[in-house]
């Protein structure tokens, strides 16, 4: 297996730096549709095929639809900008904090990661009471164990779709400020 994870690990790093150094940015959307692929790719490998498959439909399918269609809203070259030091600064900074957060991470495979400990047998065994008789077991998870996380899995979804009105909003108001 190391001999497919590190061929698409070096693929996601040059896609990354390509992203980063490209101007065109049409060609950077290509480039994030490309690492969505990759980066599905990754994760099926380690055996996580529902985020697989969510990373191919959202990262790849419609983060790429929705910067084409900003694109079409606000032209494809990125105007020429000084080097700012500060974002690069803060880059750095929370960069570097992720990699240190990373260290206390249990080995990968480890029988004794909470990975392999979790989800309890107990969350099955629970979740008709839980869930006040309610028949499916994956509907009681999602929604009782897993309840915060799909509250931000929605805050996020609702917060890009104001974004994009708000984005689509502006560029309507200039056009009839032309007029």
């Amino acid at each position: 297996m190391i001999f497919i994870v590190i061929p698409i690990l070096a693929l996601l790093a040059m896609t990354a730096f390509a992203v980063a150094r490209i101007r065109d940015l049409w060609a950077a959307v290509m480039f994030t549709g490309i690492f969505s692929f990759l980066g599905a790719s990754w994760m099926l490998i380690l055996d996580a095929p529902d985020v697989a498959f969510t990373e191919a439909a959202v990262g790849a399918g419609i983060s790429t639809f929705l910067m084409l269609s900003t694109l079409a809203l606000t032209g494809k070259k990125e105007k020429p900008s000084k080097v700012a030091v500060v974002p690069l600064l803060v880059v750095g900074i929370t960069g570097a904090a992720l990699i240190y957060g990373t260290l206390d991470m249990p080995a990968y495979g480890a029988p004794d990661a909470p990975i392999q400990t979790y989800p309890n047998p107990s969350f099955v065994e629970k979740s008709k009471q839980d869930m006040h008789g309610l028949p499916n077991v994956v509907t009681s998870v999602l929604a009782s164990y897993r309840g915060y996380d799909t509250l931000g899995e929605t805050a996020v979804i609702f917060t890009a779709g104001i974004a994009v009105l708000l984005i689509l909003r502006k560029n309507g108001d200039q056009e009839d400020r032309k007029s």
